[in-house]
């Protein structure tokens, strides 16, 4: 009896090593328990903004201020931000967005239906999108996150800014992701949204009206063309691209601090950079840093004296 013991308590220790062998940050991210955050005087909302594929180097702004210590009090996020905002505010650390950096591929989120920018409002319809966030996420209400996070989308008719900061994740992340013209709109209650940066690229206004001691934005420079556009499609398209980042500058000019990640030239949809991002990321929040700690010194003073 105590062989077979033994031998049992064998087979299941092989198996075990197997495993964390084969998928060791799966099996981190599975035990991994939601981080609390630590308590501090200072109030710090982290904004980030959009920019499809581009958004893996927001992962690399949030790895360098965990590893940094710096105290996330509040996240507000615009299209990918939004999602990559959810990510983090629900396991309250990086662990998920690290493990999710390495395995997704745009096939998880995306679900093109070609006969729907024939006949229909959108290439997109969402549908995998709200899908890997209903199984990815521990936690179904953005009421319920430790962090607290605000999402911003557009509505369609008015173009006025919707924040939801309550109800369904997946529903209102797909709604802040809606690229007009991309993604189909989404239908929430009695109305419809598209994309938040059609509103508010980069939503530091909420974390202001939330009284934050201080606002780190994250802004995702958007593509640059190599050569210079020929075709009517190609013209609009950066001529857009300028607009927006244009608009965006101009809504941050009053920001505290504001991480522009020096982006390789990866288009809104090309996963196959994902490092190459959250390096970039990384970089340009390391740079950050000395001005967020001044600043967080600086308030910290100004609440004890």
């Amino acid at each position: 009896m105590n062989k077979k013991r033994v031998i049992t308590c064998a087979l299941l220790l092989v198996i075990v090593v197997f495993i964390i062998s084969c998928h060791p940050k799966q099996i981190l991210r599975l035990f991994a328990p939601v981080s609390p955050q630590k308590p501090s005087s200072v109030k710090i909302g982290l904004a980030l903004g959009g920019g499809g594929a581009r958004g893996f180097a927001e992962i690399g702004v949030l790895r360098v201020l965990e590893r940094e210590n710096i105290p996330i009090s509040h996240v507000s996020g615009t299209s990918v931000g939004s999602m990559i905002g959810a990510l983090y505010c629900d396991a309250g650390s990086v662990v998920d967005l690290d493990y999710h950096a390495e395995t997704i591929e745009k096939d998880d989120v995306l679900d093109v239906h070609i006969l729907s920018l024939l006949k229909g409002p959108g290439l997109i319809k969402g549908d995998k999108m709200e899908e890997f966030l209903r199984n990815n996420l521990r936690h179904k209400a953005i009421e319920d996150l430790p962090i607290p996070l605000a999402i911003v989308a557009t509505d369609l008719m008015t173009g006025q800014k919707k924040v939801f900061e309550n109800g369904n994740i997946e529903t209102a992340v797909h709604a802040s992701c809606a690229i007009p013209g991309i993604f189909q709109p989404v239908r929430i209650g009695e109305r419809t949204y598209v994309d938040g940066g059609m509103s508010d690229p980069v939503p530091v206004d909420v974390l202001k009206e939330k009284g934050m001691d201080i606002v780190i934005a994250v802004a995702i420079p958007p593509e640059t063309p190599q050569e210079q556009p020929q075709k009517a499609v190609e013209i609009f398209k950066h001529s857009m691209n300028v607009l927006f980042s244009r608009i965006t500058e101009y809504m941050l000019k009053d920001t505290d601090v504001v991480i522009w990640p020096k982006c390789p030239n990866v288009s809104l949809k090309d996963f196959s950079q994902r490092e190459e991002l959250i390096v970039a990321g990384e970089a340009a929040a390391t740079e950050a840093i000395p001005r967020i700690r001044e600043l967080m010194e600086k308030k910290g003073k100004g609440r004890t004296s």
